[in-house]
């Protein structure tokens, strides 16, 4: 059996990736991509403290956590070819046309 402490560890290590991820690069993709680790790395957390206490609903709501995460994407992505298709660029600091 893995100990709880491993799931731990490994869920902090994502979340860290993740919050690095986001502060560190300017390409939209990179940043989407570093939200969805930070949300699996919540998911391991939920998965494994569900199965630790034996309750069930932290597993139901790890599911619910990746349905949310799925729309995201979706509209995140359909917002990014929109933008690519006007401004041809993913830097997060070259859109700016939504500024006032």
């Amino acid at each position: 059996m893995i100990p709880l402490s491993w799931y731990i560890i490994l869920s902090s290590t994502l979340f860290i990736i993740g919050i690095a991820g986001i502060l560190l690069r300017r390409n939209l993709l990179i940043i989407l991509m570093s939200l969805e680790l930070i949300l699996n790395s919540v998911n391991i957390n939920l998965v494994a403290f569900s199965y630790f206490l034996q309750d069930i609903r932290g597993q139901m709501f790890a599911i619910f956590v990746i349905t949310v995460a799925a729309a995201e994407v979706a509209v995140a992505l359909s917002i990014l070819v929109a933008l690519v298709r006007n401004r041809a660029t993913v830097t997060v600091d070259d859109m700016n046309i939504m500024k006032g």
